[in-house]
């Protein structure tokens, strides 16, 4: 195997052989006692003030750089809040006349990536910073793999690895060597712990569905296919939990909500993943013009959480989360853009349009599906503000309520940000008699060979006919959310692990991608 190690890689390996002779365990199993993280003690720690306070801190972190003085030296290590300087003297670590502990074992056997405990007491070095002096030192991991190098400019961090290969296949290292990294996930989790306080403030019930479904239903997706062996019939992953929630509706709860992971067999792109996180509630007695105005405060809540404000900034564009935001209907967006009234159209006249607008289509598209093309290839790209897109055509719609004004619409939105939809919501549909003909209409869809049309649920069709009260329902996509939140270009960007190529591994070396 050590002829496929890099020279550093061998010789962190002699390192942690010298270290066991040395009866010195790289890896020990006891707890380390903790007391103090860096980004707590550079905050509070006010010199001779409160240097009481912090005569007698334990600190844990990774070597990420050493500055050898002789007989003594200057460390970063880096611990879950940040960075912080610790001083090692050799006459303090071994006050004895043997300095050999120092001088073989922290001075020659210990390497950048390494994770040592210290004891110290917390100082102000003369150019001002934060600093610990160590009094006692340990080993707590042994690094056999040397971290990327890595560069400072003006307190940022760099990185020599480019290639988002390394950065989402290899995230742990990401995380290490790139601070800022841990921000956005960090920001990621506020932004979700400040929706579920305000929909749990709200008085709904968070819920779990099933993830494996007999019928992959709630949404227009190509689904992940399994088997269940036990019951030996074919599963798929969900791609909504929506007819799951609904049913709770039928039930008898009033809101109720739930983050539900989903899996789409699509494409991937830079907003496409197809493992997902999106929240979906469903709200009794409710209808579309509620959700907005919920959504708007929701939205506003959750920017001030994640960034103090309700401007954020996304790329070169300031988005502003302020509500009330714009409503337009999908008809009028059209005809904004592309100069063309849709909304009387036929098939074959859409087709037409569509070709005049240089819109690719396939014989399978039904009507919905050819508007839906024309908005998001003429229209999407241009609302950056948030927008309500409401009145969708009732064939782009197969689970929603009809409008209550004008036939051949359904009380619908979708919400647009920086020219992509982040919310999906409904009046919804109630009737179980409509919602079957709307079903059937899927299935014709399917026949024509469209893989994304919905199947046919019939123990939710059930449920309908015990009677679901007055509903509206949505569906947040988190990731998109966080995309804002966060300002980052990709969703690979706002998921710890995205999904990639698998790799293939050879027993000894780093592996490649199949």
């Amino acid at each position: 195997m050590s002829q496929h190690l890099s020279e550093q890689e061998r010789i962190r390996r002699e390192k942690l052989a010298e270290l066991i002779i040395m009866g010195i365990e790289p890896y020990p199993a006891a707890l380390y006692p903790v007391t103090h993280h860096s980004g707590e003690i550079k905050q509070l720690f006010k010199g001779e003030e409160n240097k009481a306070d912090f005569a007698n801190v334990c600190v844990a972190g990774r070597i990420m750089s050493i500055r050898d003085m002789g007989k003594a030296c200057f460390a970063v290590i880096q611990d879950s809040s940040g960075r912080i300087q610790l001083y090692i003297k050799r006459d303090d670590l071994c006050p004895g006349e043997d300095k050999s502990l120092y001088d073989i074992v922290w001075k020659k056997l210990l390497d950048i990536g390494d994770i040592i405990g210290i004891r110290g007491y917390v100082f102000t070095t003369k150019t001002g910073e934060t600093s610990i002096h160590v009094s006692e030192l340990t080993l707590l991991t042994k690094s056999l793999k040397p971290l990327p190098v890595v560069k400072e400019v003006e307190g940022q961090t760099f990185d020599a690895v480019t290639d988002p290969e390394f950065k989402y296949r290899q995230r742990y290292a990401d995380l290490i060597i790139n601070p800022q990294v841990r921000d956005v996930f960090v920001k990621r989790t506020t932004m979700i712990n400040t929706i579920r306080d305000f929909l749990n403030d709200r008085g709904a019930l968070e819920v779990d569905t099933p993830v494996l479904q007999a019928i992959p239903g709630g949404a227009a997706a190509r689904p992940f296919i399994t088997h269940h062996n036990a019951l030996d019939v074919p599963f798929y992953l969900r791609i909504a939990n929506e007819l799951y929630l609904k049913r709770l509706i039928v039930g008898g709860f009033d809101w109720v909500y739930e983050f539900s992971r989903n899996f789409r067999n699509e494409g991937m792109d830079r907003t496409h993943n197809p493992e997902f996180t999106i929240l979906e509630w469903y709200t009794a007695y409710k209808d579309y013009f509620w959700m907005m105005e919920t959504t708007e405060q929701l939205l506003e809540k959750v920017a001030i959480a994640t960034n103090g404000t309700t401007d954020v900034v996304v790329g070169d564009k300031t988005i502003s989360f302020k509500a009330p935001f714009k409503r337009i209907t999908i008809f009028d967006a059209i005809k904004e853009h592309t100069g063309i009234d849709v909304s009387k159209m036929d098939e074959a006249q859409l087709r037409n349009a569509c070709k005049q607008l240089n819109i690719h289509t396939e014989a399978s598209m039904g009507k919905g599906k050819l508007i839906d093309e024309i908005f998001s290839e003429k229209c999407e790209a241009s609302y950056v503000q948030p927008t309500f897109i409401i009145d969708y055509p009732v064939e782009m719609s197969p689970l929603t309520k009809k409008h209550r004004d004008t036939v051949g619409l359904v009380e619908r939105f979708e919400l647009m940000i920086n020219g992509k939809e982040v919310a999906n919501a409904y009046s919804e549909l109630n009737d179980p008699l409509d919602q079957r003909e709307r079903f059937e209409e899927q299935v014709k869809l399917m026949e024509r060979g469209d893989d994304e049309a919905m199947f046919i649920d019939y123990d939710f069709l059930r449920a309908l006919e015990y009677g679901m009260p007055p509903t509206s329902g949505i569906g947040i996509g988190i990731d998109r959310l966080c995309m804002l939140m966060t300002n980052q270009p990709s969703i690979q960007d706002v998921l710890l692990f995205p999904q990639m190529r698998p790799e293939k591994w050879n027993e000894g070396e780093d592996s490649e991608q199949v």
